[in-house]
């Protein structure tokens, strides 16, 4: 890269509010707040950067604020003096702007008040070169000295790559303050380097993520070492979208189409060796796959996922850990509870309330009770009776206490329960899948659960609400949706449209409801095991016949044709994003598929709905995957995946032991998912 040599700057930039001018005494319950750093590329320092700290705009609309403003000397040090915002929950973030790498020599004398020189407003973004840098001040204990350089900037970029714009960073809570404090999982803002979650298992050397990771800061060392930034900019342009101006509006249109000029842009990384290791090869996409495991010892076949209002994941498993797959395991007798960057809840797991081995059964209701379906998985050998423990439902408290019996809710037709979906109205709905039924709970009062009996439903498997209030549920023996009233009177039957081996159900904001057909796989309630499942899986070559996705319109009507692009493998799981975008989660293939919904603004130009955006022959792929069921999309637009099974699963003890999160995919929801659209924009 080019050295730049200039006056090193002993005069920091005096703190500014929008209230006022720099000089004006503290509002009362303000604090004095100080902040000092380096802007680097590499190990080497980049002096003459204008430092602007900020403070993110709230709400959609909401207009970032300046804090600070300082320059880094020649030393590539700059310091912050400020008035700490009164909201705890602020997020705040620093730009240092570079302009043009011919044009980033230091200037002699300190900053001066007022609009600054490249025609910044106070409370205005930056409008000068392509050579922006980031990183996330908050969500994590600010170090002694903040680091900016091409990591920190890529782990801003993608944590908020949905709160970022031309205008600056801005978004809702709890979806921004929690992108802000995923950003810290990425990359150590007191070092520079790469944070420890990313660092070790069981990411680091176990995954490609953290190579990928340094190859993406290497892309934007191209153009801070000066030598390719318009190659940049325009490879990282979305089809159909404004040509990023600077290098961290590049770096999040890549996160928002990943899959966009995928080897082009590896091609320009690889001129560039500032971070390692590296990739050694351009991925299909440039999806940030992080692996969460918890406590290292309590996920074994996590099943599905469900949000809560403040973005924590509920999380249903299937076994009872066991590190050993040859080892027979009975079934678990916990619920999970992750933060939204993937530590343990306080108090979590959560015992108690007839829990025992649950599948993919699990909601979070309008007030906030976690429901888990308790199917009775248990791996071959265990010497324990499931057929009393899979009769049930459990129900928790926010803080994770049991309000279920110790037998779990029962009644009501359930046995094996496996999908469970919750309405506005605090309805809870269960698919018995070993009762070819329905339980409806009013108002989540499960002394007043009812069953539902639907002729025709065989195997009842996936459910979903949409907003109109109605369930949508799967008929996993009978390739068949079913279509339910609120008050629970069956209203119709969907048949035929490519419905086969039908699974998961998701329903967008529209009222059309999504289905995976896997094809060939046979969910494990009634007379099939769960080794039959194991055995329709066979060598497994490719994607099987009928592997496909089903639109059903509200009125019932599906679409002409199923959906058979994207990546579609063995199609599981299903979300719907804020966007109306769709996302399936695959039993094999190690891949994510992603589909233009029925918002066609939200997707490439020319691209229909159910057609792909991810890579039509991979999906999104990441060697961090294993065999995923759940799929689910946080507010902060984080994609979550179930690693349920191993990729070669032994029936002793086959599942897995990780949730993978796609960082900054998708669009983010309002949780708890309530019906429709993901619960729609947040």
């Amino acid at each position: 890269m080019r050295r730049h040599r200039g006056v090193l700057l002993t005069a920091a930039l005096l703190a500014q509010l929008a209230a006022g001018p720099s000089h004006a005494a503290p509002a009362a319950g303000w604090e004095e707040a100080g902040q000092c750093g380096v802007v680097r590329s590499g190990d080497a320092p980049l002096g003459g950067a204008e430092v602007t700290l900020y403070q993110a705009g709230q709400g959609p609309g909401g207009r970032a604020r300046v804090l600070a403003r300082g320059r880094s000397g020649g030393d590539g040090r700059f310091s912050l003096d400020y008035r700490r915002p009164r909201d705890p929950r602020a997020v705040l973030y620093v730009l240092a702007d570079l302009g043009r790498p011919s044009a980033r020599a230091p200037q002699d004398g300190p900053a001066q008040d007022g609009p600054a020189q490249d025609g910044r407003t106070p409370d205005g973004p930056a409008q000068d070169g392509p050579v922006t840098l980031a990183a996330v001040l908050s969500g994590a204990g600010a170090p002694p000295e903040l680091v900016v350089n091409e990591r920190t900037t890529v782990a801003a970029a993608y944590a908020l790559a949905r709160f970022t714009g031309p205008d600056g960073v801005a978004g809702s809570s709890p979806g921004l303050q929690n992108g802000a404090a995923l950003a810290h999982n990425l990359a150590d803002t007191g070092t520079g380097g790469i944070a420890p979650l990313l660092a070790s298992a069981p990411n680091g050397a176990l995954t490609s993520t953290l190579a990928e990771f340094n190859t993406l800061a290497n892309l934007l060392a191209t153009c801070v070492s000066g030598d390719s930034c318009d190659r940049l900019l325009d490879l990282a342009r979305r089809p159909g979208r404004e040509r990023p101006r600077n290098t961290l509006l590049a770096a999040v249109d890549i996160a928002h189409d990943p899959g966009h000029n995928a080897a082009e842009l590896f091609a320009l990384a690889a001129t560039a060796d500032r971070y390692r290791p590296a990739l050694p090869a351009a991925p299909d996409a440039w999806t940030v796959a992080l692996r969460y495991d918890g406590n290292g010892h309590e996920l074994d076949g996590p099943g599905n996922i469900a949000f809560d209002a403040d973005g924590n994941a509920w999380v249903s498993n299937n076994y009872r850990y066991g590190p050993d797959p040859a080892v027979p395991v009975c079934g678990a007798d916990t619920v999970l509870k992750f933060t939204p960057t993937g530590q343990d809840a306080p108090g979590a797991p959560y015992r108690g309330g007839g829990l025992y081995g649950a599948g993919f059964g699990i909601t979070v209701d309008a007030k906030g009770s976690a429901w888990v379906a308790n199917f009775g998985f248990q791996g071959r050998g265990c010497p324990l009776n499931p057929m009393p423990l899979e009769r049930s439902v459990s129900q928790f408290a926010p803080d994770g206490t049991a309000l279920s019996p110790r037998e779990g809710w029962r009644g009501a037709g359930i046995v094996q329960p496996q999908g469970m979906a919750a309405d506005r109205s605090g309805t809870v709905w269960v698919a018995n899948c070993g009762s070819d039924s329905v339980a409806r709970i009013p108002d989540g009062d499960a002394t007043r659960a009812r069953e539902i009996a639907v002729p025709g439903l065989h195997k009842p498997f996936g459910a979903a609400v949409d907003p109109a209030g109605r369930l949508w549920v799967s008929g996993n023996g009978s390739d068949s949706v079913q279509v339910v009233g609120p008050d629970g009177s069956p209203e119709r039957t969907v048949t035929g449209a490519g419905l086969r081996r039908p699974l998961a159900v998701a329903t967008d904001s529209r009222g059309n409801a999504w289905v995976s057909n896997s094809g060939i796989l046979p969910v494990p309630c009634g007379d099939t095991t769960a080794a039959d499942l194991a055995d329709a899986l066979g060598g497994e070559d490719g994607p099987r016949p009928g592997t496909s996705v089903t639109m059903i319109g509200p009125d019932g009507t599906a679409a002409p044709a199923p959906f058979t692009n994207g990546g579609l493998f063995l199609p599981w799981g299903v979300a719907v994003d804020g966007d109306d975008t769709v996302w399936v989660a695959n039993f094999g293939g190690h891949r994510v598929a992603r589909l233009c919904g029925v918002d066609l603004s939200a997707c490439p130009p020319g691209v229909r709905t159910g057609e792909p955006i991810s890579p039509p022959d991979t999906g999104y792929t990441s060697d961090g995957l294993e065999r995923n069921t759940g799929i689910q999309i946080d507010p902060s637009g984080n994609v979550w995946l179930a690693n349920n099974w191993r990729t070669v699963p032994l029936q002793a003890n086959p599942g897995g032991h990780e949730l993978v999160v796609l960082v900054g995919a998708a669009a983010p929801v309002a949780t708890p998912l309530l019906g429709g659209g993901g619960g729609g924009r947040p």
